[in-house]
Parts: C-alpha cells; sequence; structure tokens
C-alpha cells in the first residue's frame, strides 16, 4: 500500500505513528497534532495488515470516535475501519456486557439509567428509610456512590471500609452504605445499570471470571486510548487488565492539561506510566501547529512552575506573534466594556470575524457582564457549555418573584414560583387556575384574588395556601415601593429561602447557582449605581431594573443560526477547541485560581493547568483581563491580578498602562500559594451577604464624591470613576448639590452624571 499519507509528519510525529508494537506513551503538547498521530497511527497498522478486529481506540467523547473513524476511512479500506472496536469507554464496555451480561446478573436486554432517573431512584430510598432529606440529598448520595463506584467499589466494599464509614459519620450520613446497597439491589431487580456501573461491571466481569478475561486479552492485540490524563482509577484498571498479555498499549495525553480531577481523574495514571510498563517507548510532540512562538513560549513559562508533570518544552515555528496583552480596568463592568472594545478594534484591524473570538471564564456566572456589553455595543455572541446567564433556572426563578411585586398579571411568573418553593400547590391546582382564566378572559391573578371562584373550584386546604401566596406577594409589593431595589432583591432571595431549596439538589450545583445569583444581585445594585449617578433619583425601585433587563433579556434567539458569534464559555468547556483570538477575563486571585482551591498547592497547580489550557486555544492573538475592584453580593471588593500572569514572562506580555495602574500589584505582587493550609470549613454560600430584614433606603450607603470634590469638578479635569474608569470632564452645569457633569470616559463613553452621586476623584486639572 502507498504509505503517502505518514510523508508530511514531523519527525516526533512519524515515530508515534509508525514504531506501533509494545506499550508506548504519547505526550502530545497542546496544538501538536494530537489527532492526525492517532488516526495515523491505527491507519498505518491496518494498512501494515493489521486485523481490525485485535484494534481496541477508546475515547472520551462519541464525537471524537466518529470524527477519527471518518479519517481512517479516507485512508483505508472504509470497511477495515469499521471493524475496529473504536468508541467512548462506556460504549465499548456496554458492548462487551451485553455479550456476558448473564455472568453479572443480567439480561442482555438490560437497560441504562440516565442521572435523572438514578437520583429519583435514590430520593425514593432515602424517603422510605425515613431519613432527613436535608441531610441526605439525592444528588450528594448519588454522587458518593458514583465515586465509589469509579474507584471500584461495590456496596460491601464500601460498608466494610472504616475510612469510608468514619467519613460518612463525619459528614452526618452514616447510611449512605446502606442506601448504596437497596439502590444496587434494586437495579439488578430492575435490569438496569447506570453509567458508573458499565465501568464497575466490566471490572467485576474481567475479575471473577478469568476465562472471559483471557479471551478479551487474547483479542485486543493492539489497544490505543486518547486523553489518558482524562481517566478516572476504573479505566485504568480495566485497561491494565486487557492489555496485560500483548502489552501493545498506546496512550495519547498532556499532563499538563489534566483539569478534571472533580469528574475522577487522576493525573498519576498518565505519570506513573513508566512504572507500569518498564521498557515502554516514549514520544514527545514538542511541535505546536497552533499558536505564535510568545504564546507557546509564554505557557511554557507558566506550566513550568507545576512540579508534578512529565518534562517537555513546546515550541513553535510559527511567527513570532504579538505579545499578549493584559488589559487592567477599575470594575468588573468596565472589564467587560473595554473586552468588547478590543473585539471590535481587532475584528477591524486584523479583518477577523466574530467566530474568530472566544470569552474564557472560570465560572459561568461571569458571562453576565459580557453578555450585558456585548449587546449594547451590537456584538452577536453565543453561550457554549451553558444556558445564557438570564436563561438559567436560579435566574429566572428570582426574576419571577421580582416580575410579580411589579406586574402580578404575568402568568408565566405565577406559574413558575406559585409552588417554588413548594407550598403544597400541585400541579392539577395550577392547571385549573389557568383553565379558569382563560375560560373568564382573565390573568391568573384576578382569579387567585376571587375568593368565591377559589371557594368554588377548590378545598379549603388549597384555598387557604393560594391566599398565602397572594399576600406573600402584595407584602412584597408594598416593600419594593419603598425600599432600595438592591436592598429588596437581597431581601427576596432570603425571604424566599430559594438557595435553600437549590442545596436539596446538590452542594456542588448549590455552588455555581449562588455565584449566579449573587452576580444577578451585583447586576441590581450596578444599575442601581448609573441609575442614581445619571438621573438623580436616590430611590432607585426595582421596577426601573426590571425594565432595564427585559431590554437585554427580550431578544429573539435561534439556535440553528451560524451566523459568525462571539463564543462565550468556561476554560473547561474549551478543552480541544481554538480561536485566533482568546479573551482569558476575570484573571484575579480568588477567582482565577478559583479561591477554593488557592490554599492547596496540588488544587492550585490543576488551577494553573487550566490556566494553561485556556492560553493554548489561542491561534494569533491572546489577551487576558483583571479588574481593580469586583463586585460581590452588591458590595465592591478590591481584586489583585492572578499570580498566572506574572508566571507567563514579562518578556511576553503587554501590560497596558491601565492594567499597572489599576492594580498595585505589578510593583507589590502577592503570591501567598506554597502553604499546605486547606481550606475544609468554608461555607458554600456567604449568607451573611445576604440581609433577612430590609433597610430603608434613606439609609442605604452610597460611595458618592464629598461636597469638596463636586464644588472643584471643572471642565477638562481628568477624574477616575470607580466603576467607569478614567475620563475628562466636558461640561459643568446647575448649582451645588445638584450639579450635573458630562464626562466623557476611556471606554464608557460620555456620561451625563450627577456629581452628588458620582463616585468620581480627580485625577489632574
Amino acid at each position: 500500500m502507498d504509505f503517502e499519507f505518514i510523508k508530511d509528519l514531523n519527525e516526533a510525529q512519524y515515530r508515534a505513528v509508525t514504531e506501533y508494537e509494545g506499550a508506548s506513551l504519547v505526550i502530545a503538547g497542546a496544538g501538536s497534532g494530537k489527532t492526525r498521530v492517532l488516526t495515523y497511527r491505527i491507519a498505518y497498522m491496518l494498512a501494515k495488515g493489521v486485523n481490525p478486529h485485535s484494534v481496541m481506540a477508546l475515547t472520551f467523547t462519541n464525537k471524537a470516535a466518529k470524527e477519527m473513524k471518518e479519517r481512517i476511512s479516507k485512508i483505508v479500506d472504509p470497511d477495515s475501519a469499521r471493524k475496529i472496536w473504536m468508541g467512548t469507554f462506556h460504549s465499548i464496555f456496554y458492548r462487551i456486557l451485553r455479550l456476558h451480561a448473564n455472568l453479572v446478573g443480567f439480561s442482555g436486554n438490560f437497560t441504562i439509567l440516565d442521572a435523572d432517573d438514578a437520583k429519583n431512584m435514590i430520593k425514593k430510598i432515602i424517603k422510605e428509610l425515613l431519613l432527613d432529606d436535608k441531610t441526605y440529598k439525592a444528588g450528594d448520595i448519588y454522587a458518593r456512590i458514583s465515586k465509589a463506584k469509579n474507584n471500584l467499589l461495590t456496596p460491601s466494599d464500601y460498608q466494610n471500609s472504616p475510612d469510608i464509614i468514619k467519613d460518612d459519620k463525619i459528614h452526618r450520613i452514616p447510611e449512605t452504605g446502606r442506601i448504596y446497597e437497596i439502590y444496587y439491589q434494586r437495579c439488578r431487580l430492575s435490569d438496569s445499570m447506570d453509567f458508573d456501573d458499565l465501568l464497575l461491571y466490566t471490572f467485576l466481569l474481567l475479575r471473577n471470571f478469568p476465562d472471559v478475561l483471557k479471551k478479551y486479552q487474547y483479542h485486543f492485540k493492539y489497544i490505543l486510548v486518547d486523553e489518558y490524563q482524562d481517566t478516572n482509577h476504573a479505566q485504568y484498571v480495566i485497561l491494565k487488565g486487557l492489555a496485560n498479555y500483548h502489552r501493545n498499549l498506546c496512550v495519547v495525553g498532556d499532563d499538563a492539561q489534566s483539569i478534571y480531577s472533580f469528574r475522577g481523574a487522576r493525573i498519576e495514571n498518565i505519570l506513573s506510566f513508566e512504572k507500569d510498563y518498564p521498557g515502554y517507548k516514549l514520544f514527545k510532540l514538542e511541535r505546536n501547529y497552533r499558536s505564535t512562538q510568545n504564546i507557546v513560549n509564554a505557557a511554557n513559562n507558566l506550566i513550568a512552575r507545576n512540579d508534578g508533570q512529565i518534562p517537555k518544552k513546546l515550541f513553535s515555528e510559527d511567527v513570532k506573534g504579538e505579545k499578549i496583552t493584559v488589559l487592567g480596568s477599575a470594575s468588573d463592568a468596565e472589564e467587560s466594556d473595554m473586552v468588547a472594545d478590543k473585539i471590535i478594534e481587532l475584528k477591524a484591524k486584523y479583518n477577523n470575524s466574530f467566530s474568530d473570538f472566544a470569552i474564557l471564564y472560570r465560572t459561568n456566572s461571569q458571562s453576565r457582564s459580557f453578555e450585558n456589553s456585548f449587546r449594547m455595543k451590537n456584538i452577536p455572541y453565543r453561550i457554549y457549555g451553558g444556558l445564557s446567564f438570564y436563561q438559567r433556572k436560579e435566574i429566572k426563578d428570582l426574576l419571577a418573584y421580582l416580575k410579580l411585586t411589579v406586574n402580578p398579571r404575568d402568568n408565566e411568573a405565577v406559574k413558575r414560583i406559585i409552588n417554588f418553593p413548594a407550598r403544597g400547590i400541585g400541579k392539577s391546582t395550577i392547571d385549573k387556575i389557568e383553565e379558569l382564566a382563560h375560560s373568564e378572559m382573565k390573568c391568573m391573578w384576578d382569579i387567585l384574588n376571587e375568593n368565591e371562584t377559589l371557594a368554588a373550584n377548590f378545598n379549603n386546604g388549597i384555598c387557604t395556601r393560594l391566599s398565602r401566596f397572594v399576600l406573600l406577594i402584595k407584602d412584597y409589593t408594598e416593600r419594593s415601593m419603598i425600599h432600595d431595589a438592591g436592598e429588596f432583591t437581597k431581601f427576596v432571595l432570603a425571604d424566599t429561602k430559594l438557595l435553600e431549596e437549590y442545596e436539596k439538589d446538590s452542594k456542588v450545583e448549590l455552588e455555581t447557582r449562588s455565584q449566579n445569583i449573587e452576580e444577578l444581585i451585583n447586576s441590581v445594585y450596578d444599575f442601581c449605581d448609573t441609575y442614581r449617578e445619571e438621573t438623580g433619583e436616590e430611590n432607585v425601585l426595582i421596577g426601573s431594573y426590571l425594565q432595564n433587563v427585559s431590554l437585554l433579556t427580550d431578544t429573539d434567539k435561534n439556535d440553528k443560526d451560524n451566523s459568525p458569534r462571539v463564543s462565550l464559555m468556561t476554560v473547561h468547556a474549551a478543552k480541544g477547541l481554538e480561536f485566533d483570538c482568546v479573551f482569558i477575563v476575570g484573571a484575579e486571585k480568588e477567582l482565577f485560581p478559583l479561591y477554593l482551591n488557592s490554599m492547596f498547592p496540588a488544587d492550585v497547580e490543576e488551577e494553573r493547568r487550566l490556566f494553561y489550557v485556556a492560553l493554548t486555544r489561542a491561534q494569533r492573538h491572546a489577551v487576558i483581563s483583571h479588574c481593580a475592584v469586583r463586585m460581590r453580593w452588591g458590595s465592591y471588593s478590591p481584586s489583585s491580578p492572578s499570580i498566572f500572569i506574572q508566571e507567563l514572562g514579562n518578556e511576553y506580555l503587554d501590560v497596558e498602562k491601565e492594567a499597572r495602574r489599576t492594580a498595585s500589584l505589578w510593583d507589590n505582587f502577592e503570591s501567598g500559594f506554597g502553604t499546605k493550609k486547606r481550606i475544609t470549613d468554608r461555607p458554600v454560600v456567604r449568607t451573611e451577604a445576604v440581609p433577612q430584614k430590609l433597610k430603608p433606603m434613606r439609609t442605604a450607603k452610597t460611595s458618592a464624591s464629598s461636597e469638596n470634590e463636586v464644588s472643584e469638578v471643572s471642565i477638562g479635569m481628568l477624574v477616575e470613576h470607580e466603576r467607569f474608569g478614567k475620563g475628562r470632564v466636558i461640561s459643568v452645569e446647575g448649582i451645588a448639590p445638584d450639579t450635573r457633569a458630562q464626562i466623557e470616559f476611556e471606554h464608557s463613553g460620555i456620561k451625563n452624571l450627577l456629581l452628588k452621586f458620582a463616585r468620581i476623584k480627580i485625577i489632574s486639572n
């Protein structure tokens, strides 16, 4: 056969493709052609006469498996490509289990439970055992059982482990082992497995039935694994068993891109490959075909700080490229405006498409300010790996309460929260109210206020619950008319106990939802401050905010629209992707690295790998942004740039003057990461920021300028605003205390501010 397809490989790639006998570790740096090497290696083996039935290729996504198989089909006989055992770990193990299901107590037609079905089954068991569902949260118990299975622990293993028993007692869930045992048995009785069972039962099949193990050891002469750094303990053990006869195991991955420990991935699997397979072949793919030299060199500097890694040094033969831009802003609101302006600038300068740009953030909640800025500046965007900020459940829930205080005739808002949190108002009751409203050409709120109509259609218990809901909303409406929008929003959040409701599902989910709700509250305070400055109205009501936010959310969206758009996503979601220009936003201490991990060295190393992944998504341009002040739970808190910025190397950075000025860290960089102390008792939700009682609006604190500062403001002065940054005074009019100034800000445009509320300071005359 003609081997023309391998002639364009570089030397390292060529060796990794053609030397396919024996154990091999292919360390594939970012942008080094990993997928090409893996597919070419398989194609080369088939071209050399290897039986496709004897090849097993494992991936982590169906998309990756499909793409590889299609590439192979274009090089060799498509029929041969179809015969390869190629797919995800779960799909291949499912195929094996179907053939031997009877040996592990199932029929060949066993079904697969999805996560929701599994959680519902666990929730029912918790209820049957009369356990407190606030302590035994179904989501948390499911995660605990999942972790056990991925560590190959059966219920009996779990219940006989002193360490696990002790840990369950510490977390006040000593009955978890019993729940696991019942869940395990019920799955078997229903002839069902969950996704974790596909790994556990494959392990049990191969361990308990040596003949089956021997069959597959002989059958699979060559085993190839993609993204090996992401394998968990169960996958590692199964692979080791299957490859133990021929020992032709080829794993491809990059320890520097191991970022999924929260899913059970073990970086030790790739780091210890040498010990598991003495005499193995090591291939290092170190040439980066994606990025410029500056980006690659900066990424090398960063990742070199990690202790746990396989030494390698990426290089690029591309152009040197521009330095990495570091943007500093006064606030998170200004950060999003600066990023939007930078996108417009780069698009015009390099004739880019919007689809060439990506905004990468550490947490989903950060998308809100960028969505707002992009809408204001007419920049099309698309959220990846998550919903648009205003489409997330927790945001829609809280907004529904706020909307009802202003417009109780909003039927959708009524339906959304009339029984959330649960008030004993079932779906049939809600449907009946809606039916009555439709039949009488009224809104649902009208029906809820007609006691005679309710009494004629519902029993006394239901009527009482509906009346309580009506009184609650009326009380909120009265409060909303006399209290500041920010304080009122925090009060509603606390009074409805929404966060406690989300906590019933999962603490992990609560953390994300808490961050998103905090960001919504920040947006309310942000709006109030700006509204005060621009209108002079001291009392800002929630209705004004809702009018503003409705303009941001009421946009038609077409998921099938493939028009060029800026991509917004978390760094985790960006792995495997590439863009001409990447913005890494919120690069601040306690955000990136995330404060949950900033005190534990091993976690900081993973955060560094995550930053490395973010940076190496960029082809030609990389921009990193941070701000001096970030709003948290309605109050401004100082922020300092991430230590990761400094670790990139000053010679590869173009730190704009604003970035240096807004952060003293460029003169006094804090590095405090090396301590072994771990934060174990940090509350998931900072509830002290959520008030139980409202304060009158007149007592609300502002950070407005002093009277002396106001009187000194004059035309031509250079001033600095807490959020808008630096600007120059264009005009001043009016008599104190109602003096107004028109100020042109560098990144936020012209603003007309009432000086008694404006948070500015004079920089120079």
